[in-house]
């Protein structure tokens, strides 16, 4: 509940970071503190001896929206109807204190637990996350610190607790189009050149063209419009210049750069004068469905009783960035149905089983050698 208490909208963390160190120092666990550029990262970790499972996840959120809209007011949590309402229950705090009190329970448990725990916190997951989770990557790695194993803490179910996992994600790559005409008067055409009527059978290709297909472990590469712009605002005017903003989603088969050649292709063989610029938001990533993956499922399983789906849609997260690093990194959190939305939620009733199955993913990996002997192991 204090997690939610904070107002952590982007790129503040309002101690949020102190009061999970504070909480598991006597535990063991060292904080070190990472800023960058009014950033503040936390990485926090118990135990020098591999394997090292890391929980990483943020502890900034988005900005609430109309507060007059919400049930109660988001940053003061509330419980109503079985649901614990209040902006970053579900993205994430909730997975944030799961992981503290699954660590809790684990290590009173097993206070000699092999192996090694840490988490990595950021409050600029929500934001440009230029100086996030990347920089704590960039200096682990320069020390030559390893990891085994990450979970993120994102919400990643759909309708059930325990429904679904991620193991990857698709990459991101956004342009700005600008198409250059000549502004000039509607009632004689002929003196001027409307870029919309030329960008449109350029606009009709691209978003008609099928830009990669579908694979066992990713949905087909994706072409959206965000927005468009052109225009003085006068209804007589043509104009001069039209913006166009678009988003490719793609997988590891649709490289960054086959994009980039083939949209520029289709523009200059419509015969357009036109500026594009690209923003490479983030690679694609993919855990194979090796021992991580596996020991997620089996601790759903055990919990919940369900055979959690392995997934790789939905947007970014900063999975992309550990994944350079770290040879397995998956996503599991509780449903995001809710998530960026007003009256942001989750259910009172996950809470207790969401840190279980966090512990239960400790004591397979950082316990006893862990084989998964469920029919739905898949290779």
């Amino acid at each position: 509940m204090e997690l939610l208490r904070r107002p952590s909208v982007t790129p503040e963390d309002c101690g949020c970071q102190d009061l999970i160190a504070e909480r598991l120092k006597p535990l063991g666990f060292i904080a070190e503190t990472i800023e960058a550029a009014g950033v503040k990262n936390l990485w926090l970790r118990r135990g020098n001896q591999a394997p090292l499972l890391v929980f990483a996840g943020h502890t900034d959120v988005v900005p609430t929206g109309p507060e007059s809209a919400w049930l109660s007011p988001p940053f003061e949590p509330t419980i109503k109807d079985g649901l614990l309402f209040g902006r970053g229950s579900a993205d994430m705090k909730s997975s944030l204190a799961a992981f503290v009190v699954a660590i809790e329970e684990t290590l009173h448990e097993q206070p000699h637990l092999p192996g090694s725990i840490a988490l990595l916190l950021t409050s600029d997951e929500e934001g440009p996350a230029r100086d996030g989770t990347v920089r704590v990557v960039e200096k682990l790695q320069a020390r030559h610190e390893t990891m085994d194993y990450c979970l993120v803490g994102e919400p990643t179910c759909v309708s059930r607790l325990g429904d679904t996992i991620k193991n990857g994600r698709r990459g991101s790559l956004s342009g700005r189009l600008t198409v250059r005409g000549i502004q000039g008067h509607v009632a004689y055409p002929h003196l001027a050149r409307n870029p919309i009527h030329d960008m449109a059978p350029a606009l009709t290709e691209l978003a008609c063209t099928q830009w990669g297909e579908a694979n066992q472990d990713f949905p087909a590469t994706t072409f959206q419009v965000s927005n468009i712009h052109g225009g003085t605002g006068a209804g007589n005017v043509i104009p001069g210049t039209v913006e166009l903003l678009f988003n490719f989603r793609y997988s590891t088969s649709s490289p960054a750069e086959q994009l980039q050649t083939r949209a520029t292709e289709i523009l200059k063989r419509h015969g357009l004068e036109f500026d594009l610029d690209w923003d490479h938001g983030a690679q694609p990533f993919l855990t194979a469905r090796g021992e991580l993956v596996d020991a997620l499922r089996d601790s759903i399983r055990t919990v919940t009783g369900l055979k959690a789906e392995v997934s790789t849609t939905g947007g970014t997260s900063d999975g992309r960035f550990i994944s350079r690093w770290c040879r397995e990194v998956v996503e599991f959190g509780p449903i995001n149905a809710s998530i960026h939305q007003i009256n942001e939620h989750v259910r009172v009733e996950d809470l207790a089983p969401l840190t279980e199955i966090y512990a239960g993913l400790i004591e397979r990996l950082l316990g006893e050698p862990f084989h998964d002997e469920g029919e739905d192991n898949e290779k």
